[in-house]
């Protein structure tokens, strides 16, 4: 006879069954479970709690909890096994939370309550109407050329006078105005008219493209709408349209439709003449809008303030920039503006810094086609200043390191050539100086030495240096006027020995990133700082080291605005290229902000102080298309119409595929990413360019440091074979095409393009050759 459950278990008086009651007996789930208590020795603080292991049969998996074993068995008995570890682990949870909120609140400097799913805290130092006076001067002093709408959360009540856009002709009826907004947007034109251009070469001359027009402007906000991957656009495409915009496709350009969208090259007509002032339409700039129902007297409101920080004081800045169109100026320049280019090396100097110059020089207007007496009157010579970091990134410099910094620079094949009479215009060699350069920067000086040793701070990771205790806290000046750093910053070279060293203090002294896994990440982090030290201090653009210039960037620098580019498909800047003005408003904020959230200049959080103080649209996050144009596809992004040519890793411009080995050599760099301004190879510090001439190639003018580097060269290879068992290439035999790969990479096609003009083999570019004397 069989019988259910329902006919065992007793029955209430409505009807339903009465729950089985828990027996005090102790119960187990196998004999595994049984077996397990009775041979485990019980302790008070900790039970173990037994899972299955998938695939093995009969085995399970021991985890110790920090469970006391008699609320461990307590809980099992009330609420089942299954039941019983749920209400435990959420319990634990609970516990563990319980102890970092406390820790948080009265452990930590923020004093501040942790909250759940916040995502990353605010970097919030300025309130709305500091940021209101960030807007308002940038905007007065023509840094803004756009249209883009203001955010509404600056809380503007009245339209900017913005002489960066062009004065509007004719108003609008009333009755088709757009209803008011709570907060102003937008901006009123008061500058000169645009007149965008069609760029072409004329007849006979197209087999070069033409220079741009000095004083020309790229309208940003053009390229924004034929490039920005936030709007789906391909980088195939933007690409087309920058260089059908700039002319550079000259006698290579296929018949096209009307496409007068696609010119965003203006030249501004006449000089601004408004009489218009900030003062005067505005009587109140800074008066805090709020929104219909909004009651609260707090000006503050809706804005996050960084945990812990109280709001810093009201900024004093100085009267907004007058703003000049190249028509006004007498003299090709305007100094406040100035034209340069900032790029941080550290280390011997190799091929790399060398081919981004050599890329500066075949690329640029430097005037280096006319006689070197020649004087400039219609044309701005941009410059380019290498800063260099003689030491390790931690290293102090010795009083003589300008002197010993020109003599390596001498003695060096790559560098050498530079220092030749023709370059003096327009390339010069600086020695950083951390202390000297935080030193200059008005918004640190008084208080970056309480930050000292949490300098090297990437992304609120922070590397330690050690501090040298026995040195006095003094400072000397050299005969060149540097500050020699004897006290303040970090703790000097110490490689007295040779012996193998930590892996903190190989950090510390590494010079330099000799392959992927023995990367100089102290000079990366330094130099994510020096660019916003160099480009607020002096102005210009900063370029990182691995970066090459493809074309002129005359209507670059005719914007006034400050830009970066895009992270990839992130919203978050990039700033291997980053443009800057001097002591400007934007500067001051960022630094400000910087200094309070421990001076961190990695790009994703300066990407977080511009996104929390609405400020994004002072700081213009171009499309990588500009200035990286592989990025998107080697993150497998739009491989369906990838641009010419197309890279799946950055490591293909070095070691060109097999099935695309063709293409360098056959359409040499007028098929390699034009109309991009300059190409992000992404490091590969490691990697030479050229490997069967690693050498530089310029010719009987710079022979001697080619035989130098040949003969360091010859050495190494000897050694190679030595170690290897092959034997090396005969001494003074003369190199012939079997000793080199038949196809070139794209890495060797560019080195080889550039070096032909140094040695005067091939114009430049734009069809100009050098002129040595």
């Amino acid at each position: 006879m069989t019988f259910s459950l329902l006919t065992l278990t007793p029955q209430r008086g409505n009807g339903f069954r009465e729950k089985p009651r828990t027996s005090p007996l102790p119960s187990y789930s196998s004999a595994i479970h049984e077996k397990h208590q009775l041979t485990t020795r019980p302790t008070s603080y900790f039970a173990t709690l037994l899972l299955p292991i998938p695939g093995v049969h009969g085995r399970q998996l021991k985890i110790p909890l920090p469970i006391p074993s008699r609320i461990y068995h307590s809980t099992r008995a009330r609420f089942g096994r299954k039941r019983g570890c749920l209400v435990l682990t959420l319990g634990a949870v609970i516990v563990l939370w319980t102890l970092f909120a406390l820790t948080r609140r009265f452990g930590s400097g923020d004093k501040q309550w942790p909250t759940p799913f916040q995502g990353e805290p605010s970097t919030l130092v300025y309130g709305r109407r500091e940021l209101q006076k960030i807007w308002d001067w940038e905007i007065a002093s023509g840094h803004y050329p756009s249209s883009r709408e203001i955010p509404e959360q600056i809380g503007l009540k009245v339209e900017p006078l913005n002489p960066g856009l062009p004065r509007a002709t004719a108003k609008r009826p009333l009755r088709y105005r757009p209803p008011p907004k709570p907060a102003v947007s937008s901006t009123k034109g008061a500058g000169a008219k645009r007149v965008y251009l069609d760029i072409q070469s004329s007849p006979p001359n197209v087999a070069y493209p033409p220079r741009p027009i000095p004083g020309s402007i790229a309208d940003l906000d053009v390229v924004m709408d034929h490039c920005d991957f936030s709007k789906n656009k391909y980088v195939r495409d933007c690409l087309e349209v920058l260089r059908m915009g700039g002319g550079l496709d000259n006698e290579n350009r296929m018949r096209r439709a009307k496409a007068d969208h696609w010119r965003y090259i203006y030249l501004e007509d006449e000089p601004t003449n408004s009489t218009e002032s900030l003062e005067e339409s505005k009587p109140d700039p800074y008066t805090v809008t709020r929104r219909p129902g909004e009651e609260s007297e707090d000006p503050n409101l809706g804005l996050s303030k960084k945990r812990g920080a109280e709001w810093e004081a009201a900024l004093e800045l100085p009267r907004p920039w007058t703003y000049h169109t190249a028509k006004s100026h007498s003299e090709p320049c305007d100094p406040d503006y100035p034209r340069l280019y900032h790029m941080f090396w550290t280390g011997p100097f190799t091929d790399k810094p060398y081919l981004a110059l050599l890329s500066y020089l075949y690329t640029q207007n430097l005037g280096l086609q006319s006689p070197p007496d020649y004087e400039q009157r219609t044309v701005c010579r941009p410059q380019f200043w290498l800063w260099i970091n003689p030491g390790p990134a931690a290293a102090v410099p010795n009083p003589s390191a300008r002197k010993d910094m020109f003599n390596h620079l001498k003695s060096n094949p790559w560098a050498a050539p530079f220092l030749h009479p023709r370059f003096k215009d327009v390339i010069q060699f600086k020695l950083w100086n951390t202390t000297e350069q935080l030193d200059g920067v008005p918004e640190l000086k008084d208080e970056w030495r309480e930050l000292q040793e949490a300098l090297f701070n990437s992304g609120g990771h922070i590397i330690q240096v050690p501090q040298k205790k026995e040195e006095p806290i003094t400072s000397s000046v050299d005969d060149a006027g540097i500050n020699s750093l004897a006290n303040v910053t970090i703790a000097g070279d110490d490689t007295k020995t040779g012996a193998s060293k930590p892996e903190e203090e190989d950090l510390v002294n590494r010079l330099g990133s000799k392959s992927s896994s023995s990367y100089d990440r102290l000079s990366v982090i330094l130099s994510d700082m020096a660019r916003f030290v160099l480009c607020h201090r002096f102005g210009g653009t900063y370029l990182d080291a691995d970066t090459i210039l493809l074309r002129d960037w005359e209507e670059l620098w005719g914007w006034k605005g400050a830009f970066a580019y895009r992270w990839s498909r992130l919203e978050k800047y990039n700033t291997a290229v980053l443009r800057m003005n001097k002591n400007s408003a934007l500067g001051t904020f960022l630094f400000r902000t910087a200094l309070k959230n421990g001076l961190d200049f990695h790009p994703m959080t300066v990407s977080r102080y511009t996104k929390d103080a609405y400020l994004e649209g002072l700081l213009l996050r171009l499309p990588d298309a500009l200035f990286d144009s592989a990025w998107l596809n080697t993150e497998y992004y739009q491989r369906d119409r990838p641009p010419q040519p197309y890279f799946q890793a950055f490591d293909d411009f070095f070691d060109t595929p097999a099935a695309n080995s063709a293409a360098p050599q056959a359409l040499g760099i007028n098929g390699f990413f034009r109309g991009a301004y300059s190409y992000h190879f992404h490091n590969f510090w490691w990697k030479p360019f050229d490997p069967s001439r690693n050498f530089p190639d310029l010719g009987p003018r710079f022979i001697k440091g080619e035989q130098q580097a040949r003969a360091a060269l010859a050495q190494s290879t000897s050694s190679t074979s030595k170690s290897t068992g092959v034997d090396p290439p005969e001494a003074g035999k003369d190199e012939t095409v079997d000793d080199e790969k038949r196809d070139l990479d794209w890495a060797s096609v560019l080195k080889r393009t550039f070096e032909a003009y140094i040695r005067g083999e091939r114009p430049n570019m734009y069809g100009e050759w050098i002129h040595w004397v």
